[in-house]
């Protein structure tokens, strides 16, 4: 090999030093940052679900439990409040919604359900998707004896 032949051979070796670690940080970045996008929205998704059904769960539990129908919704709706604060998010207006199959609630084997919706706001974008449990419970067979 010519001494010219080994001049550039060893000029192209120099030039490409240290770009590696260059397109490494740079391709890194460009990952990362759609990674730590979509980790923190579906943390956010899925605490928004823990939450409805945690809330969800307790009022339908209340609901078909407590005497007293007005003393039960209210008792539902702090379940689902307390519920809801627990994951970060608060009570809208009519996140709560209580159904029964009877009259009243509290009848024998009558079936009760709650619904709970949550309006989950995306991080860095407008709009929200909303996350909506239904659970259903049944009162006791013998809650008049």
């Amino acid at each position: 090999m010519s001494p010219v032949a080994r001049e550039r051979r060893g000029w192209r070796g120099r030039a490409d030093e240290g770009s590696a670690a260059v397109e490494f940080l740079a391709v890194g970045v460009l990952l990362l940052v759609p990674l730590a996008y979509l980790v923190l929205t579906l943390g956010r998704l899925q605490a928004a679900t823990f939450a409805a059904e945690s809330g969800a769960r307790e009022a339908s539990r209340v609901l078909a439990r407590t005497d007293g129908e007005a003393t039960a919704r209210r008792w539902a709706q702090e379940a689902v409040v307390l519920a809801l604060a627990d994951q970060g998010f608060t009570a809208a207006p009519g996140a709560l919604e209580l159904e029964c199959a009877a009259d009243p609630c509290r009848s024998p084997e009558a079936v009760v359900a709650a619904t709970v919706r949550v309006e989950v706001a995306l991080p860095l974008l407008p709009g929200a998707v909303p996350v909506q449990v239904r659970r259903v419970a049944v009162a006791d067979r013998f809650v008049g004896s």
